[in-house]
């Protein structure tokens, strides 16, 4: 069978259009162009750059012991986490167990499923040392909670509809959060109180600056993404922060502000017509830009949809497309992952781990695996810039705001969470790499210099933010 060109010249074709918008120089215009759209909502914006009820960062000096919860789509965490207490480890888990939240669970109605979360601690913790729920001295607890919720202090706010098949908002509108897990846990005697409820971003800054005081930023970069930045209240409107008490504008001279950064970056971000095709038969099309150009449930797809036309028009797998590949979002980014990490003379790694989820009559010859490792590395690889510019985007708004120029900015520490950034291969290295650059093309200094911004992994940020954040309340209050 002829086709319309050959692998070659299809790779070409990719490679052209992947690198094209990754000249440093093109990017620093993209970030320039990106703080526009940042500047816009934090003006006016109602889904996005959202002020978080947390204004003050931690010393390092907190010191206690501290119950930290994290619910998330199909886990609920429980653990008991020391801060400052040991010498060699400033952030300790004593003990943690981690309860499958299954479809049983998820049917759980109002009062139900925090009576659930109240027993699953108490199983937790009582299983270590019984005395530290039950004890005359009440244990302060931090929620990172992974759910739409509308807030009403640091502590405090009401369930907003959650989806993922859970009913947990049903009967209870209107009742805040905090009194649902503190009658669920006297119920079991557990002597505790709420001192704050986050979400996952924000814990994950908290963990970090906990340990690095340079912390001024998190990214999320798993199945999705997001980023939350530390920033002047006067950044924001004020508009912004709803209705709160004066108490807390006396206190807050800055805030933690969860930026939904997925939601950036259309007609800023160039794309291919791979991108286009998946933006347009998306279920909610242009509403995460940003996320379908990195996020790990979108890479694999683009290279599905490149491999669909390069079997279709260059021949490749002979011009058999494996039958399971021909629905959107079956190739998994974790495929192209080990095609990226293989380093074996005939990517035998690469073809046993395609042929196990996508069995060809044939296998892939060695020319079909190189095409496919190259077309993944091209994708990775711009996602890591586009990212890059991300980060320096919001870097350079958070200094402006602060008054700082790229010349005088001191080093600042990304506190990063995420199986895309902690594991994809190579990726937060290109991340870094192509940071690095822009910071320097912008005339900022280098991180041998005291300058710079580095992109630092924070393990079980959810846990340990949901502990800081809580200490944070404790020593400096609401």
């Amino acid at each position: 069978m002829a086709y319309e060109k050959n692998l070659d010249d299809f790779l070409a074709e990719v490679k052209t259009l992947f690198e094209a918008p990754l000249d440093p120089a093109k990017l620093l215009v993209m970030s320039k162009q990106l703080q526009g759209q940042f500047d816009l909502k934090l003006q006016n914006s109602n889904v996005c750059m959202l002020p978080s009820y947390n204004h003050t960062l931690p010393s390092g000096q907190e010191r206690g012991s501290y119950l930290a919860l994290d619910v998330g789509g199909s886990t609920f965490r429980v653990a008991l986490v020391e801060l400052g207490m040991s010498a060699e480890k400033s952030m300790e888990i004593k003990v943690m167990q981690c309860h499958k939240i299954d479809n049983a669970v998820k049917a759980l109605k109002g009062r139900e499923f925090f009576d659930w979360m109240a027993v699953r601690i108490q199983e937790t913790i009582d299983g270590y040392n019984r005395e530290v729920l039950h004890g005359s001295e009440s244990l302060a607890m931090g929620l990172s909670w992974s759910f739409p919720i509308e807030q009403t202090s640091i502590c405090g706010g009401y369930l907003l509809q959650m989806g993922k098949g859970f009913a947990i908002t049903q009967g209870v509108q209107g009742v805040n959060v905090k009194e649902l897990i503190v009658e669920a846990c006297k119920k079991q005697n557990l002597n505790v109180r709420l001192r704050a409820i986050v979400n996952d971003s924000t814990a994950t800054l908290l963990s970090r600056a906990y340990v690095d005081n340079t912390t001024r930023m998190a990214l999320i970069l798993g199945t999705g993404t997001n980023a939350a930045l530390h920033l002047p209240v006067t950044a924001l409107a004020h508009e912004k922060f709803g209705e709160r008490s004066q108490s807390w504008y006396d206190q807050a001279k800055h805030v933690i502000v969860n930026t939904e950064f997925s939601m950036f970056g259309k007609n800023i971000l160039p794309t291919t017509r791979w991108d286009d095709y998946l933006n347009i038969t998306h279920i909610h099309p242009d509403y995460q830009p940003f996320e379908h150009l990195m996020s790990g449930r979108y890479l694999g797809e683009i290279v599905r949809l490149i491999l669909l036309e390069a079997v279709q028009t260059a021949g490749l797998f002979g011009g058999q497309m494996p039958q399971s590949l021909t629905q959107p979002y079956t190739l998994d980014t974790g495929i192209i992952a080990v095609f990226e990490a293989d380093d074996t003379p005939t990517l035998a790694k690469s073809q046993a781990a395609f042929q196990s989820a996508h069995p060809l009559e044939s296998p892939p010859t060695f020319e079909d695996l190189i095409f496919i490792q190259r077309v993944s590395s091209l994708i990775s690889r711009r996602a890591a810039a586009y990212l890059a510019t991300g980060i320096h985007s919001l870097c350079t708004l958070r200094a402006r705001s602060e008054g700082i120029t790229a010349a005088n900015a001191d080093h600042v520490s990304i506190s990063c969470n995420g199986s895309v950034i902690e594991k994809y291969p190579g990726f937060k290295l290109e991340t870094q790499r192509v940071l690095d650059q822009m910071v320097e093309l912008d005339g900022g200094r280098q991180r041998e210099s005291g300058g710079g911004v580095s992109l630092d992994i924070s393990y079980e940020s959810a846990i340990f933010g949901a502990a800081v954040a809580a200490s944070c309340v404790d020593l400096h209050g609401c």
